[in-house]
């Protein structure tokens, strides 16, 4: 990763185009999100405002994120101070992470009000701050720093704005060439020409990636002097890859990029890189940029956090039935020998005359052998012989009997593990949409209590959030990415001709293609998608089974998700990711 004052540079350069525009919407998806819905200048578009620790940006974006029903305190004060408001301006403080949008909105008395928003991209410091410019105070920020975890600025309302440290480094963008090799020059003393880690440490706003890009202009490599001859450093060629570099950024010369480092490491970059050769793919914008770079791993980040608390339920009721079907074995195993217990009896009543009470055993000739082998048969010294027999035929009942409860609590709860095994699946690629359907179907089957306000009614979903992709062939491919979708994909919104598939005895989605005439790129396309959207998404040769709908049934009873079906054929089936990647995708609710 690589956001730097040169990428939010970029950041800011973009974002003039919504300068005079409305914000028309502001919704808070996550603890560290803001998302705002624009009009006017930047019509229709969404911007992301994230202070997320490990991604914090900003950006246009085309993503859907979901809408809390309740807005989060931060989002309510945004909604009261910015919506309808116009954006005044965007700007860079100096050359930092650090971005600043200034809104004019006029109150509900009438009087126009500018407000302040500050997004600051510092890593795990990342924080978005709402003030009012005229007096620097607070209203509020996303993420609070309180006197306790900090002496030297506090981001809580009331409290006068401080900008964070000044780090008291060389502008870059207005650097001359005295002061660069003045700079080298101490480089040099100080024993790190030969690395461009002191090119970090001296000009503000650039990445240790930056750094590395000027040095392979320079010499073609990042580490002229690895071996420590710091004098094999060309200063007027360093110079020369510096200004080139600089001036790009300064000309607002942009070519955004993702691709492979050194290392093998996925970085990304407002301009152009030489020193990235695997993997190179280039952008027209740097939201585009960040969105391919950023988007899968924070929704998944997010995500992650959202489910901690399901992953951990489920796995532990998963290990519970683990664990059952291990002591049903056991009792199974022991069930069985029910017949020998059965024989015993038999055998004590024939020879009720030669067995007295007290005896602890006794050895008889077991005439259900065919070998008449003698069996020694243990004995309750309490009992009489014939009280020894009925108690052996008591248990040869009772076992008996439990052999058929066992085999229906065996097939009960490998149903149940099948059943979390799909749910922990759906998890692994779920949308924050989906996890809370995955939640109100767990409140739903009893799993989960519900824990929403009392007497507030909940907004019933009659119909679940739908993943749909379109084939090369222009075909609609539906794709189930949790049992409630699964449900209406395959039972309501199906019809009887419909192509229905899924992976064979595999957790999986349930994919519809919806329609009759389609060619074999469709039936690739959709057997792909339901490969991808399974526990065999890594695997090679995944079969997936097809069949028309009129074919798939849910069976009386069956947990969410659950079919059966028939005239199927089977695919075999190597997921490509970015066969899937390619594929247009939207979200329809």
């Amino acid at each position: 990763m690589a956001l730097d004052g040169i990428v939010t540079r970029a950041i800011v350069r973009e974002l003039q185009s919504i300068v005079g525009g409305r914000i028309n919407k502001i919704h808070q998806p996550s603890q560290s999100d803001i998302v705002i819905q624009l009009r006017g200048a930047g019509s229709g578009r969404r911007l992301l405002l994230s202070a997320n620790p490990t991604y914090p940006r900003v950006q246009f974006t085309e993503e859907s994120f979901p809408n809390p029903q309740e807005a989060p305190m931060f989002c309510m004060l945004l909604r009261k101070y910015c919506e309808g408001g116009t954006i005044e301006s965007v700007t860079q403080a100096g050359l930092e992470r650090i971005i600043h949008i200034e809104v004019r909105q006029r109150d509900e008395m009438g009087d126009v009000s500018l407000k302040r928003l500050v997004i600051e991209l510092m890593g795990r410091h990342s924080n978005i701050i709402l003030l009012d410019p005229a007096t620097q105070v607070q209203l509020d920020g996303i993420h609070h720093v309180t006197p306790a975890i900090s002496s030297y600025r506090v981001v809580m309302p009331g409290f006068t704005y401080t900008e964070p440290p000044a780090q008291d480094k060389i502008d870059p963008l207005d650097s001359s060439k005295e002061q660069f090799l003045a700079a080298f020059k101490n480089a040099v003393e100080e024993g790190n020409a030969a690395h461009s880690g002191w090119l970090v440490a001296a000009y503000s706003g650039f990445s240790p990636l930056i750094a590395e890009e000027i040095y392979w202009r320079a010499f073609g490599i990042s580490k002229p002097g690895a071996a420590g001859a710091e004098q094999t450093v060309d200063a007027d060629k360093l110079w020369n890859a510096f200004s080139e570099l600089t001036g790009e950024a300064r000309e607002h010369q942009y070519a955004p990029m993702i691709g492979d480092n050194a290392k093998g490491k996925s970085v990304f970059s407002a301009v152009r890189l030489s020193l990235i050769q695997e993997n190179r793919k280039e952008f027209d914008s740097i939201s585009a940029c960040m969105e391919e770079y950023f988007g899968e791993k924070a929704l998944r980040d997010t995500v992650k956090q959202k489910t901690s608390d399901l992953l951990r339920f489920l796995q532990n009721e998963r290990n519970k039935n683990v664990k059952k079907i291990s002591n049903l074995e056991k009792d199974l195993a022991e069930a069985e020998d029910a017949e020998q217990y059965r024989i015993r009896g038999e055998l004590l009543l024939s020879s009720l005359h030669s067995i007295k009470k007290g005896d602890p055993s006794v050895e008889l000739v077991n005439y259900y052998d065919e070998n008449q082998a003698v069996e020694t048969i243990p004995l309750d010294p309490l009992l009489t012989p014939s009280e020894n027999a009925q108690r052996y035929f008591k248990k040869y009942n009772k076992f008996k009997n439990s052999l058929a409860v066992i085999d229906e609590q065996m097939n009960k709860t490998r149903s149940e593990i099948r059943y979390l095994d799909e749910l922990l699946q759906q998890l692994s690629y779920a949308t924050m949409n989906d996890v809370d359907e995955i939640r109100e179907e767990l409140i739903q089957q009893g799993y989960l209590r519900d824990r929403s306000k009392k007497g507030k009614k909940k907004k019933k979903q009659d119909k679940p959030t739908l993943h749909v992709y379109t084939s090369s062939e222009g075909i609609e491919i539906y794709v189930g990415k949790n049992n409630l979708q699964n449900e209406y994909v395959t039972n309501r919104l199906g019809s009887p001709n419909d192509t229905w598939l899924h992976t064979k005895d595999i957790p999986g989605s349930h994919v519809l293609i919806r329609s009759q005439t389609f060619g074999d790129a469709t039936l690739n396309e959709a057997a792909q998608l339901a490969a991808y959207f399974s526990q065999a998404k890594s695997s090679s040769s995944v079969p997936v089974d097809c069949t028309l709908i009129r074919y798939v049934r849910k069976p009386n009873g069956a947990k969410p998700g659950f079919v059966i079906y028939d005239h199927q054929r089977t695919l075999f089936i190597t997921p490509d990711e970015q066969l899937i990647k390619n594929l247009p995708s939207t979200v329809k609710k």
